[in-house]
């Protein structure tokens, strides 16, 4: 004992390995031990030191434990050690932590560290793949740890690990099981392991979201507590908007199902606003931001319009708009729900609408839009919340004809409220108040109540302003420009930029397409005096954008001139720009309009964000305004009076042929109307023809079944007559009953004789009528030499009347035959009279007067089915006689529309000749124009041109 303390001892007291020495030990005893319960305590006192000697177990374990993974898989322990392990030495969370106090270097050798770690480990794509099988383990002590590790990876090289996991099969799939599992740990860190994954891929996204996502994160979510959950529900709403943000196949499977019916609970707030927390407006936040995902201006017009339908028709805008009126509400989450009611209304008329009738809660009632523009224009406001609401009415207009009407009626002095504030009058106020930021947002928003609409920009000249008691009243677009001259002669610098900015793009928007505005502009003889000087002074940076914006002004001048005024004709407008300014003087102030920074900035989005108010100097719409006019500006300065005169001319030549034209295909067009009703009703005639013919021919096929019948009854009767002719002999043996017998006969005989005839009389009128058919036809074969059908029709009567007479002769030969057997029948009634005292074997009378019997049974037999024959004859004949009347209107019919179609086709070709005369003519205009000099695009070349800037506005908006 002695001696192993001593040993023990002076191996204490020795020098004490470093943990370099250590790691590399225990890094052998993993790679060598044969029992599992030696390499398990190696991975342990691994693990342990992986975080302060993060840099020497990376180096020399990592192999080991992969090793350990592919190996050891039997023992959960061991492997969970493993992965642990793993997980420290790849996660820079540890170093972030101790990082806080340190230098920025230090913290950033710590992130390489993790970087470098994790691209030795995904060298071999097959350790990912070893992981994802690692996490269908069911043990905690795994699947926790492989969750952990493979979101480390993720977040360093993401974009590698991505592809690994995309082409492994069932590689989602075994992720997406992390959500259903019971453990709420394992749950939630997959939570944050699918937020990682889903980050910038949309084929990834796209295969989550069709393996139940929308549907397991809303139960989540619903689990939770929706808006008042915990960090759960973040996660939840995070993965959400990746799998949503930028993706329109998400945003269509989304839509489609019933998921956004499922939005609308959580929304819903109580009376009591009051105490939210930090969490709870978070996870608000954050929803309605996925509300705003789905109705973005960035999606596509369809697919917005849809979800926009959906979230009227579930419910979820009258909840939004609920909140808006809510009282208690946290600011950052009123300025969010305007911004989220503001695009789900948008370019909607049916939202738009219900939007209009919403009424805040107040005494009296006072509309939603109304309480808005009231914070737009209180300065006291925060500054988001001031651009939400200017959204917000932006909005509301956007496409919105009915909503531009009922703003600018407000300003009107017929619909003017003296007891009430309306939206023109808070407009007003804040045009004309000493805040430049109201200036603004009321400018901007005024422009957009007359944006696309003549109507409202011509109604607007009516508005009358009382500026000051005593004086006469001035209108709105008086006061504008006097703010902005007197501003100008009072302080350049004391009259806002902000301010006159936005005068100058209400002044643009209002003039511009409407030459009635114009001709009120220029009426006001210190309006072009003013803009001229602006323009030709060298002034600073943001006073050179009020010069462009002065510019643009005077161009809309010119370009919408319509020449009413002697004094500020185009010519003269252009003279003076000549003397006082300089055509390339203008077109550089012009054109500095499209270069400066913050325009750029706003034509990106519809949304106004701005990082303070002094950058708030442009609007996107006003930016579309400008990229249009400029170029048409620019060469309406540059072209003199006798080029214009000429442009005139040949446009108002062009016009009148592009009117001419026009005429002639509307024309052409009622033409077609009329050949494809006048085909529909050929088509219809064919159609009765064709059935007409079916009737035929089932006429003809009962006829053949009564000739049929015929045949048989005849052979009947001849056997009938052939047994009275054989029993003449014996005739003269019967007694007196006999002779009553023969004379019944003879009179059913002579009743059939006289049916005969009635047949045959009828068998004549039916040969007229089918000689009065075969003449009719003959004459319409005459008229119509392309008649096939009539030639068909005539051949078929011609058969049947052959038919007819057919039958008629047999008739006539049953006659005949029946003549003979009535002459028979008397003439052995004569024979029995001298006889009747002989006598006779009783017998052979017996059997004659059976005979007797059954021929009296066999002629009433046929009488009754000679009668029935004659009926069918008859109704035939009716039949037959309708169907010929049809097909001979059906024949005058279709002469009548080859006759039509024949002439349109002629009007047709008198038209196509003129148009080809018209273009020629517009051809030789265009040659003529480009020999003068002139630019003239062809259609292709303007086709090609819609579609670059098409291209140029998409690569702006991205």
């Amino acid at each position: 004992m002695n001696f192993l303390r001593g040993v023990i001892a002076g191996q204490a007291a020795g020098p004490q390995p470093t943990g370099a020495d250590t790691i590399q030990k225990l890094c052998d005893r993993v790679a060598s031990s044969t029992l599992l319960e030696d390499r398990r305590d190696a991975v342990r006192a691994l693990k342990s030191l992986s975080k302060k000697y993060r840099l020497e177990v990376g180096t020399q374990a990592m192999d080991h434990l992969i090793n350990i993974l592919q190996t050891d898989r039997s023992d959960s322990e061991i492997l969970g050690y493993a992965l642990d392990t793993l997980y420290n030495i790849i996660c820079n969370d540890e170093e972030e932590e101790q990082d806080e106090s340190e230098d920025e270097n230090a913290q950033k050798q710590a992130d390489d560290l993790g970087v470098q770690f994790t691209d030795t480990f995904i060298q071999d794509p097959e350790h990912v793949t070893l992981i994802l099988s690692l996490l269908e383990e069911f043990d905690f002590h795994v699947r926790w740890p492989g969750v952990k590790l493979l979101t480390a990876l993720l977040k360093n090289q993401c974009t590698q690990v991505q592809g690994v996991i995309l082409v492994s099969p069932m590689g989602v799939s075994r992720l997406m099981d992390l959500l259903a599992d019971s453990r709420e740990v394992i749950r939630n860190d997959g939570l944050l392991l699918l937020q990682q994954l889903t980050k910038s891929n949309a084929a990834i996204q796209k295969i989550v979201a069709f393996e139940s996502a929308f549907e397991r994160l809303l139960d989540i979510i619903t689990e939770e507590g929706s808006s008042d959950g915990g960090i759960v529900v973040e996660d939840c709403l995070l993965l959400l908007l990746n799998l949503l943000r930028n993706n329109s196949s998400n945003q269509n499977f989304f839509k489609e199902g019933p998921y956004i019916q499922k939005m609308k609970p959580w929304f819903e707030v109580g009376d009591d606003n009051s105490g939210w927390s930090a969490q709870k407006v978070t996870n608000l936040h954050l929803m309605l931001q996925l509300v705003r995902v789905m109705v973005s201006p960035v999606n596509s017009p369809g697919a917005t319009a849809s979800c926009q339908k959906s979230m009227y028709q579930c419910g979820l805008l009258q909840q939004l708009c609920t909140i808006l009126m809510a009282t208690g509400v946290p600011a950052d989450i009123l300025t969010e729900t305007i911004n989220t009611v503001s695009e789900v209304i948008r370019g909607s008329q049916v939202n738009q609408d219900y939007f209009a009738s919403v009424n805040a809660p107040s005494n009296p009632p006072r509309p939603a839009i109304v309480v808005l523009l009231m914070s737009m224009v209180n300065e006291r406001q925060p500054f988001v919340l001031r651009c939400a609401v200017l959204y917000c009415f932006q909005c509301f207009l956007y496409k919105n004809q009915k909503g531009q009407g009922e703003i600018v009626a407000t300003l009107l002095p017929s619909t003017i409220d003296a007891n009430s504030i309306s939206a023109g009058q808070l407009l007003c106020g804040g045009l004309f108040s000493a805040d430049s930021l109201s200036n603004w947002c009321a400018a901007v928003a005024l422009a957009h109540a007359l944006q696309d609409n003549l109507t409202q920009k011509e109604q607007l000249l009516r508005v009358q302003l009382a500026t000051s008691l005593g004086k006469p009243p001035v209108s709105l677009l008086q006061q504008c420009t006097n703010i902005l001259s007197q501003g100008d002669k009072i302080d350049r610098r004391g009259s806002k930029v902000q301010t006159r900015v936005g005068l100058l793009m209400l002044l643009c928007t209002w003039i511009s397409n409407c030459p009635i505005a114009v001709t009120h502009f220029l009426h006001n003889q210190e309006n072009v005096p003013f803009l001229t000087a602006q323009i030709s002074e060298n002034l600073g940076e943001d006073e050179r954008l009020v010069q462009g914006l002065c510019a643009l002004l005077l161009g809309i001048c010119i370009y919408y001139n319509d020449n009413s005024l002697e004094n500020y004709t185009k010519d003269k407008l252009k003279q003076l720009i000549e003397k006082r300014i300089g055509k390339e003087n203008f077109v550089e102030k012009l054109c500095f309009i499209t270069k400066h920074e913050l325009y750029s900035r706003a034509a990106q989005k519809p949304q106004p964000v701005f990082p303070s108010p002094e950058q708030m100097l442009f609007d996107h719409e006003f930016t579309k305004l400008v990229k249009e006019l400029e170029g048409v500006i620019t060469k309406a300065v540059h072209k003199s009076s006798e080029e214009e005169k000429k442009e005139e001319e040949v446009k108002k030549t062009i016009e009148q042929h592009d009117n001419i034209v026009t005429q002639y295909k509307e024309l052409i067009r009622e033409q077609d109307a009329q050949i494809k009703e006048l085909k529909e009703q050929l088509g219809s005639m064919s159609s009765q023809n064709e059935q007409t013919q079916a009737t035929l021919t089932q006429q003809l096929s009962q006829i053949q079944q009564h000739k049929d019948q015929y045949n048989i009854l005849k052979l009947k009767l001849g056997k009938e007559n052939q047994s009275p002719s054989n029993g003449q002999g014996d005739g003269s043996q019967v007694n007196g009953l006999q002779t009553e017998e023969l004379t019944q006969l003879r009179e059913e005989v002579e009743e059939l004789r006289q049916q005969q005839m009635l047949l045959q009389t009828q068998l004549g009128d039916k040969d007229a009528l089918i000689n009065s058919l075969k003449s009719e036809a003959a004459q319409t074969a005459e008229e119509s030499a392309g008649g096939s059908e009539n030639t068909e029709l005539l051949t078929e009567l011609e058969a049947l009347r052959s038919q007819v007479q057919s039958q008629a002769s047999e008739i006539n030969q049953l006659k005949t035959e029946r003549q003979e057997l009535v002459r028979r029948a008397e003439a052995a009634s004569s024979d029995t009279v001298p006889s009747s005292d002989s006598s006779v074997d009783t017998d052979k009378v017996g059997e004659l007067e059976s005979r007797l019997a059954a021929l009296t049974t066999e002629t009433e037999r046929l009488k009754g089915e000679n009668k029935g024959l004659s009926e069918s004859r008859a109704d035939l004949e009716q039949q037959l006689a309708s169907a010929t009347s049809t097909v001979a209107i059906l024949q005058t019919e279709k002469e009548k529309l080859q006759t039509d179609v024949q002439e349109s086709k002629k009007e047709q070709d008198d038209l196509l000749m003129l148009l080809a005369d018209q273009d020629q003519k517009i051809h030789s205009l265009k040659q003529r124009l480009k020999g003068l000099g002139e630019t003239v695009e062809d259609e292709d070349d303007l086709d090609a041109r819609d579609e670059e800037e098409e291209e140029d506005d998409d690569e702006e908006e991205d």
